[in-house]
C-alpha cells in the first residue's frame, strides 16, 4: 500500500493513524503542498480534486480520508466498522461530523494561524466550542463515541481535535474529550500527530 499525504494534514494523518493501527506495511508518499504538486497531473491522476490523502493498494485507488477508513474497516474487519445497521449510520454520523462541524471549527481555526486561511477566527473558533461542547456531552459515560470499543469514528476526529489548540482553541473546559484524545493515544500502534508551535501551542 502507498499512502499520499503531507505531514500537517490532518485529513492525511487519520489516514496514516488507522493504517497504523490496523499495523498494515504501507510506503508513505509525501505530496509537497507548498509548492503545488497536488495540481500537478501525475498526482491529479489519482484524485482529480487534487488533495489529499490517497490510498493506492494493489491498482486500487482511494481518495479522501473517511473513504479510506471505510476501505481499510471493510477490508481488514476486526470491528472498527459495525456491521449492523444500527451501529454502520451511528459511525457514519460521525464522518459526517469530521467533515462538516470538525473541518469548519478546529480544523479551519488551525489553517488560520497555520497557513494565514482567511475565515473569520472569531467565527470558526465559536463553531469548534460548539462542536466541543457537544462532544463532551455525548461523552458522558462512554469512552468511545460508538460502542463499547474504538471505531472509525473516533479515529476520524482524533487529529484535528488534538490540534485544536494550535487553532487559539482551548480544550481545557473538556476533560472528557481530553480523556478521549488520551485513550486514541493509548491504543497499541498509534503514531501522533506533527504539532507546529502556533496559537495556544507557540
Amino acid at each position: 500500500m502507498k499512502l499520499y499525504h503531507h505531514p500537517l494534514s490532518g485529513n492525511a494523518h487519520r489516514a496514516r493513524l488507522f493504517l497504523s493501527l490496523l499495523a498494515l506495511p504501507h510506503e508513505l508518499v509525501e505530496v509537497d503542498l507548498m509548492t503545488g504538486a497536488h495540481k500537478q497531473p501525475e498526482f491529479l491522476a489519482l484524485n482529480p480534486f487534487g488533495q489529499v490523502p490517497v490510498l493506492e493498494d494493489d491498482g486500487v485507488v482511494i481518495p479522501d480520508s473517511t473513504a479510506i477508513l471505510v476501505y481499510l474497516a471493510h477490508k481488514q474487519g476486526g470491528g472498527w466498522l459495525p456491521e449492523d445497521a444500527q451501529g454502520a449510520a451511528a459511525v457514519q454520523r460521525w464522518l459526517a461530523v469530521a467533515s462538516g462541524e470538525l473541518a469548519y471549527g478546529p480544523a479551519a481555526a488551525r489553517l488560520v494561524t497555520l497557513f494565514g486561511a482567511k475565515f473569520n477566527a472569531e467565527e470558526v473558533i465559536g463553531r469548534a466550542h460548539l462542536l466541543l461542547g457537544r462532544l463532551e456531552a455525548h461523552l458522558d459515560g462512554r469512552d468511545w463515541l460508538v460502542g463499547s470499543r474504538p471505531t472509525i469514528a473516533d479515529v476520524a476526529l482524533y487529529s484535528y481535535l488534538s490540534s485544536a489548540p494550535e487553532g487559539n482553541v482551548d480544550l481545557s473546559p473538556y476533560p472528557r474529550v481530553k480523556a478521549f484524545l488520551a485513550r486514541i493515544e493509548a491504543l497499541p500502534g498509534f503514531v501522533p500527530f506533527a504539532r507546529s508551535p502556533v496559537g495556544l501551542s507557540a
